[in-house]
């Protein structure tokens, strides 16, 4: 039997909705074995972020050279780096490792407004990071922050993504939750642009959403896909697991996205 692999580089959510719990739950159901590099704790729930606590960047650094030298892996997801330091030990690394797929989401706000990325480390992620990236997947705000633009429609969509792609990575996906009318996503690979459309719900319970969708990318990645197809299968899974969100009712905030409904959807039940 092929085993698939993939690897998180992101921070530990103790409240299990995003961040290396998010990744690893989407590994999983999307049949990959994960693996993590842990590289903050944060001490948090679906009200807030109570505590960011980074792992020392030698630590980073022996975890990620650990799983890479002896288990090795198909495909690589970063979320949050929380400053400069890890980013650029995680680059250092992962530059010698040029051949595997890298989903990059440029983690900046935790959903409740919480800053998870110091300012020197945004600039330091743009020139670092971007040029190893096979697909990077902003939202809206972090493209504003890593452009300078403001973005209220598909056409300012296009023009951050031209920007960011200007950067290094092979590709784009600049996601479009934010936008007041529309939940479409725009991917652009240099030579096209291409809208995936979602169905926008009414649901508070959107935390993670951002971590799950490009872990997804990452898992299907791992199994061989092409990038387009792995995003639309990635689109299909977190859109499943937003429309199900409100079946987990899992704290008073900010609840997670459900991670379970994918598989449900497939006729593959994990809970009775």
């Amino acid at each position: 039997m092929k085993i698939y692999r993939a690897l998180t580089i992101a921070g530990s959510d103790s409240g299990g909705g995003a961040g290396i719990q998010a990744d690893l739950k989407t590994f999983t159901t999307l049949g990959v074995y994960g693996m993590s590099v842990i590289t903050s704790v944060t001490a948090q729930n679906t009200m807030g972020v109570f505590g960011i606590y980074d792992i020392p960047i030698e630590g980073v650094e022996k975890q990620l050279n650990a799983v890479l030298s002896d288990i090795g892996t198909d495909a690589i997801k970063i979320g949050m780096l929380s400053s400069k330091g890890i980013v650029q030990v995680v680059g250092k690394i992962l530059n010698t490792y040029r051949n595997i797929p890298i989903v990059l989401d440029p983690v900046m706000v935790a959903k409740g407004g919480s800053p998870l990325l110091s300012d020197d480390a945004k600039e330091e992620i743009k020139h670092v990071l971007f040029p190893l990236a096979t697909v990077i997947t902003p939202n809206i705000p972090e493209a504003e922050v890593l452009t300078g633009m403001k973005i209220n429609s598909i056409e300012e969509m296009k023009l951050a993504a031209e920007q960011l792609l200007s950067y290094g990575p092979q590709a784009v996906i600049v996601k479009g939750g934010h936008l007041e009318n529309e939940a479409v996503d725009l991917f652009y690979d240099g030579k096209n642009f291409s809208l995936l459309d979602g169905k926008r719900i009414a649901t508070k319970n959107t935390h993670g959403t951002g971590c799950t969708f490009s872990s997804a990318i990452a898992a299907e990645l791992a199994k061989g896909r092409e990038l387009y197809t792995a995003i639309q299968i990635a689109k299909e899974f977190i859109q499943a697991a937003i429309e199900e969100a409100d079946q987990l009712a899992i704290g008073s905030g900010h609840g997670p996205t459900n991670h379970f409904a994918y598989m449900k959807r497939k006729g593959l039940e994990l809970w009775n």
